[in-house]
């Protein structure tokens, strides 16, 4: 089946089967990378992109389920201001380490800034909690997501 999907500001067309995920439909019919398979059980947060500006897990949403939304992956969320902060303060205070997890962990990011312009640590725990960073480099993202935000670390 052909679905035309809203990514990253564009109109990509996908032939793939209804029940295929998004992930699945990003990496394997489009070639967008950075999306990444981590546990398929929408528990890691490693496949993590904006689905209308609300982060989704992406290994378990049907690609039928998303045609007529507008998908933002890490490639494309720098093109939005939010994105371009959450993205200098990564690079900034070296938040990755192997690196795996950093798109899901920015995605979840930059949704919680939109939502709450100035998060609390409460909030960006709540907020981050589904995304598991193996390399443990949790600190550095509360102090980018602080950075982005407009706040010192704490």
């Amino acid at each position: 089946m052909s679905f035309n999907l809203h990514i990253n500001g564009q109109i990509m067309v996908a032939d793939v089967e209804p029940d295929m995920p998004l992930l699945w439909t990003l990496r394997d019919a489009l070639g967008i990378l950075g999306p990444k398979f981590g546990c398929g059980m929408a528990q890691c947060g490693a496949c993590t992109v904006l689905l209308d500006g609300r982060p989704i897990r992406s290994c378990v949403k049907p690609v039928s389920s998303v045609a007529a939304a507008e998908v933002t992956t890490i490639e494309g969320i720098g093109a939005d201001p939010v994105g371009a902060r959450v993205q200098a303060a990564w690079t900034d205070l070296d938040v990755a380490q192997c690196g795996y997890c950093q798109p899901g962990q920015i995605m979840s990011a930059v949704a919680l800034i939109k939502s709450t312009p100035t998060p609390s640590d409460a909030d960006i725990n709540k907020a981050m909690s589904g995304n598991i960073c193996r390399c443990a480099t949790y600190i550095r993202i509360r102090a980018a997501i602080k950075q982005a935000s407009g706040q010192t670390d704490s």
